[in-house]
C-alpha cells in the first residue's frame, strides 16, 4: 500500500490551485492556500510531507515564503513553481538550502509527480535520521550515567577497600589469614585497574581536544610518583632527560594517557631475574613537536606480537592485563595528529617513539 503523502500548494491563483488539486486529488492528499497567511496556518495545523508554491505571488514572492518556512519547519522540502527565467535569485536559493527543486510552468505531470515522490523520500529519510539521532541520544545519556556510575560510584567501595588494606599493611598484618589479605589486595588492584581503564577509555574516545602548556619535567615525576605509592617500582631505576627547548602545547589530558601507559607499560614488562631493572625516558620539545622515547630492559617482543600490541584486548605476555593500555595510547595520540613506533628484541627489552605536534596557535 502507497504511502499517503501530504502536500501543500501555496499559489496565489485559484485556477492554478484547482489544476494542480484536479490532476493530483488521487495520489496525495492535497492542501492549498491561495496566499502565505492561510500556508502558514495549514503549516501549523497539518503533517505537510512536500511544500510547493508559486514564485511570483503579491504579498511575498516564493523563494523569500521558503526562508521562512526554512526556519520554522526545515524539515519540510520544499518545490517553486515558476513561470519565467530568474537564473540568479533560484541559484541562490538551491545553494542555500531553500528549496529542495524547481519545476518551470507550466508543469509537467509526470516531472511534477516524481518531484513530489522524490521530495516525500528526502522527507521520510530526515525524519529517519532524527529519529536515530534521537535514539543514539538517549543511548548516549545512558552510556554518560554508566560512566559515571563507574567511576564514582564503584570506585568508592573499592577506595574504601584499598584503605582497609592499607591499615592491614601498616599494622603489619598483611601476612595473616594464610595470605588471603594479598589475595584480596591483588584482586582490589586488577579491579581498580580495569575500572580505570574503562573509564580512560570513555572518555579518550569522546572528550574533545583542549590545548594548554605541557610540562613535561613536571608530568613524568608525578607519574613515576604515583606509581611509586602503589608498590610496582620496586627495584627499577629511572632514567629521565626531558629538554624542552621550545614551549609545548597540546591536550594535557591525552598526553598524560600516553605517557602514563607507556611507563605503566614499561614497568609491567620488566624481568623478575633483572638485577638491574631500568626505564629510561627521554622528551624533547621544538617547535614543531614533541618526541618521546620510553625503553626498558624488559620481556621485550617478538615482531609478530610488536605489530599487534596497538589492537584491542590484546594481551601478549601480560595476560593478567585488560589489553587496553597501547590501545587507548593510540587512540589517544590520533586524536592529536601523534604516531608511536616500537622497536623490540625478545629478552632483552623495548623502545617505544611518540611524536605528537606542537599546537600553540591553538592554545585557549
Amino acid at each position: 500500500m502507497a504511502p499517503e503523502i501530504n502536500v501543500l500548494y501555496v499559489d496565489d491563483e485559484q485556477q492554478n490551485l484547482n489544476s494542480f488539486k484536479a490532476s493530483f486529488r488521487s495520489r496525495y492528499k492535497i492542501f492549498t492556500a491561495v496566499s502565505v497567511p492561510v500556508a502558514l496556518e495549514i503549516l501549523e495545523r497539518e503533517e505537510i510531507h512536500v511544500l510547493i508554491s508559486d514564485q511570483r505571488m503579491p504579498e511575498i514572492s516564493g523563494v523569500e515564503f521558503f526562508k521562512i518556512t526554512k526556519e520554522r519547519f526545515p524539515h519540510i522540502p520544499r518545490v517553486l513553481l515558476t513561470g519565467y527565467t530568474d537564473i540568479e535569485v533560484l541559484a541562490e536559493a538551491v545553494n542555500q538550502g531553500d528549496i529542495y527543486r524547481y519545476i518551470t510552468k507550466p508543469w509537467n505531470e509526470l516531472e511534477l509527480h516524481n518531484s513530489v515522490l522524490n521530495a516525500y523520500d528526502h522527507y521520510k529519510a530526515n525524519r529517519d535520521l532524527e529519529e536515530k539521532i534521537t535514539e543514539l541520544q538517549k543511548a548516549n545519556d545512558g552510556l554518560n550515567r554508566f560512566v559515571y556510575s563507574l567511576s564514582h560510584e564503584l570506585r568508592a567501595p573499592i577506595a574504601s577497600a584499598t584503605g582497609i588494606l592499607d591499615l592491614v599493611k601498616m599494622e603489619g598484618r598483611i601476612e595473616d589469614s594464610g595470605g588471603y589479605w594479598k589475595l584480596m589486595d591483588a584482586c582490589i588492584q586488577k579491579l581498580d585497574y580495569y575500572v580505570s581503564q574503562t573509564v580512560q577509555f570513555y572518555k579518550t574516545a569522546r572528550f574533545k581536544a583542549v590545548q594548554e602548556e605541557i610540562h613535561f619535567e613536571t608530568l613524568v615525576h608525578s607519574l613515576i610518583d604515583l606509581y611509586r605509592t602503589s608498590n610496582g617500582t620496586k627495584g627499577i631505576t629511572f632514567d629521565i632527560g626531558v629538554e624542552e627547548q621550545q614551549a609545548f602545547y597540546g591536550d594535557l589530558f591525552r598526553v598524560e594517557i600516553v605517557i602514563a601507559n607507556l611507563l605503566s607499560n614499561a614497568i609491567k614488562c620488566q624481568r623478575p631475574e633483572e638485577p638491574d631493572k631500568k626505564v629510561a625516558i627521554r622528551i624533547t620539545t621544538t617547535a614543531e613537536e614533541a618526541r618521546i622515547l620510553i625503553t626498558d630492559n624488559g620481556i621485550g617482543m617478538e615482531v609478530e606480537e610488536a605489530t599487534k600490541i596497538f589492537d584491542p584486548f590484546f594481551k601478549g605476555a601480560q595476560p593478567g592485563s585488560l589489553g587496553l593500555g597501547l590501545f587507548i595510547l593510540r587512540e589517544a595520540l590520533e586524536k592529536q595528529n601523534g604516531t608511536v613506533t616500537v622497536t623490540s628484541e625478545k629478552g632483552r627489552g623495548s623502545t617505544f617513539e611518540v611524536h605528537i605536534p606542537n599546537n600553540p596557535e591553538q592554545k585557549d
